[in-house]
């Protein structure tokens, strides 16, 4: 397996995740990994519901850090682990995202939109009433307004997040139909030299694709996108590298000899 560094995995420091930080290490030593970035969800504002009380998604990142340092020390002969987020983001909460990365030495920020102007498409409450097409448009649009508004991330994760959980989820999803909506966010992305993640999360959705579509990534690449970050977006051991041979397929097919991962920030370069 060429991609050797997995770049998106939660653990019980994020809301959706029992999985404890050490289990989450030793499963991708089993897995033949050399690193491992753990990106911890922070979504402020996230929507209240029975599921999801209030703090849900607001992890205590002074105790992650701590965990974070004491494993990294444990692990150093082992494996090379970087201390990351997965930041939930919405326009009015820029100035709080630009706080919270001052006062923290994350390696590597991942940029995701999970809440569509106070929804979560993960819930169904997200479609009911309307077109499936309205729905993921809207979507496409949030993203765009997130990006505009707050560019100090490192890599765009999962951008096709919305359809692992629509009605029909990819079935009747393709590029044309979203093109116009789709470009000027990856021309965004391109200019502004930020990643596109290849989120092999949607294999266990049982996705056609993984998050985006090789399409997504090919037009990406079009545009002068030169970054791409590996991640499984795992939530327990099992699935922590997941996918990767196949990821690494799909990005030499969009046109990339090389995979992106951070640390202290800066990009560098690994060959597929």
């Amino acid at each position: 397996m060429p991609c050797l560094i997995d770049s998106h995995v939660h653990t019980s420091f994020s809301g959706d995740s029992d999985a404890p930080m050490e289990d989450m290490i030793l499963a991708a030593v089993r897995r033949g990994l050399t690193g491992l970035c753990f990106t911890e969800h922070l979504d402020w504002e996230y929507p209240v519901c029975l599921e999801c009380p209030p703090g849900t998604f607001e992890p205590d990142i002074d105790a992650y850090q701590q965990q974070f340092a004491l494993l990294k020390q444990k692990y150093a002969d082992k494996i090379h682990l970087r201390f990351g987020i997965e930041l939930g983001l919405q326009p009015q909460l820029s100035q709080r995202h630009r706080e919270l990365l001052a006062s923290y030495p994350f390696d590597f920020v991942i940029g995701s939109a999970h809440v569509v102007h106070g929804q979560d498409p993960y819930y169904p409450a997200f479609y009911e009433g309307r077109q499936e097409e309205d729905c993921y448009r809207e979507y496409f649009q949030c993203v765009l307004e997130n990006i505009e508004a707050f560019p100090q991330y490192d890599s765009f994760g999962h951008l096709d997040y919305v359809v692992r959980y629509g009605p029909n989820r990819d079935q009747e999803y393709t590029f044309a139909k979203y093109q116009d909506v789709l470009d000027p966010i990856l021309k965004k992305l391109a200019m502004t030299g930020k990643a596109l993640e290849c989120n092999t999360g949607a294999i266990r959705y049982g996705l056609r694709e993984l998050n985006p579509s090789l399409f997504i990534l090919k037009r990406f690449r079009q545009f002068g996108g030169e970054f791409v970050t590996i991640g499984s977006d795992a939530h327990t051991p099992d699935r922590v590298g997941d996918g990767f041979e196949r990821a690494c397929q799909v990005l030499k097919a969009a046109g990339f000899s090389y995979y992106t991962i951070y640390e202290k920030r800066r990009p560098r370069f690994l060959k597929l």
